[in-house]
């Protein structure tokens, strides 16, 4: 065999790899610019409130601000950071002529943060608006619970701290309900929240509070069907109250009229019982929490959903996990 002696030679063509990397460049600083821009803008503090459980509620106003229901913002505080941006659910109402969220002072950024604020008693209002702290909003943007409106029966299940975009969620409802909105397609929400202790409890037991006394008031006492479990948490001393006003109108731990479960749900029991209720109809089931109930939600949609709607109840989910 005769050996090659010639040298290979090698063409070499066009650079193009730019072209494909330009057009994201440009995507990703516009998304930059645009979020910078959206962050230099004023942001008011109007109110600050300590709720039970280490809770503190920031009231806000910001021009142009737009929301909807269980969206969640970006927020810094360049008195304590000019770097650290922290998400928090919006737990305010389009409808409300403030934008809130509601922080559990349980870090230091956060605890640093009510500090700045004032929030070291119960009172409703510390500061005047012009000596609270600057913030700088991002957002607002969104999550799947906002196609809870396209569905006529919705099925909200929250674990833990995951309840709160269902706050943003039923105070819009509520709103639409209230002044009988032509758009409201929903006509029947199941709400369960899990929890794993009674402190959870104390801020959002009095937004369902005011919900279930207007939803009665105005005739619609059968809208809003809200089951909370307590999954752990509660002394001797509170199981015995508990027993004692068993009987009452009320419940012993929350001060709601529908009385609290001790456990964990039964979902192989309450699926069906939604699907016999509503034959014929799509229910959108929304969860936000961790992950391992998302498994079995979904997997429950799936085991009670008829193929058509006619021939019963369809389960489409949703989720937010965290």
């Amino acid at each position: 065999m005769k050996e090659c002696k010639t040298e290979p030679l090698f063409s070499g063509g066009e650079s193009t790899s730019w072209k494909w990397v330009i057009a994201p460049l440009i995507i990703y600083f516009i998304e930059r610019i645009v979020r910078f821009y959206r962050s230099i803008q004023t942001v008011t503090i109007t109110k600050v409130i300590v709720h039970p459980s280490q809770v503190i509620e920031l009231q806000m106003k910001k021009p142009g601000f737009a929301m909807l229901p269980g969206q969640y913002i970006f927020i810094k505080c360049p008195k304590l950071s000019n770097l650290q941006w922290h998400p928090f659910t919006l737990t305010s109402s389009p409808d409300e002529d403030f934008f809130s969220v509601h922080i559990r002072t349980v870090g230091d950024w956060t605890q640093a943060l009510a500090k700045a604020c004032g929030a070291n008693s119960e009172d409703e209002i510390y500061m005047m608006p012009s000596k609270l702290p600057k913030i700088a909003v991002d957002g607002p943007f969104g999550t799947a619970s906002i196609d809870i409106f396209k569905y006529q029966v919705g099925m909200c299940v929250a674990a833990g701290i995951g309840v709160t975009p269902f706050a943003s969620i039923l105070k819009s409802i509520w709103y639409r309900l209230l002044n009988n909105s032509e758009d409201l397609k929903l006509k029947k929400v199941y709400f369960f929240w899990i929890c794993p202790d009674t402190n959870a409890f104390e801020w959002f037991s009095e937004l369902l509070e005011r919900f279930e006394s207007d939803m009665i008031e105005k005739g619609h006492a059968g809208f809003l069907n809200y089951n909370i479990y307590l999954t752990r948490g509660w002394n001797s001393k509170q199981a015995k109250n508990i027993y004692l006003l068993e009987n009452e109108n009320t419940d012993a731990i929350t001060g709601l009229r529908q009385k609290t479960h001790y456990g964990r749900p039964k979902w192989t029991s309450i699926f069906p019982e939604i699907a016999n209720e509503n034959q014929g109809i799509d229910t959108g089931v929304f969860y936000c929490g961790p992950s391992g109930l998302s498994e079995i939600l979904h997997r429950n949609c799936e085991l009670h959903s008829t193929i058509s709607r006619e021939a019963g109840c369809r389960f489409f989910y949703n989720k937010e996990n965290f």
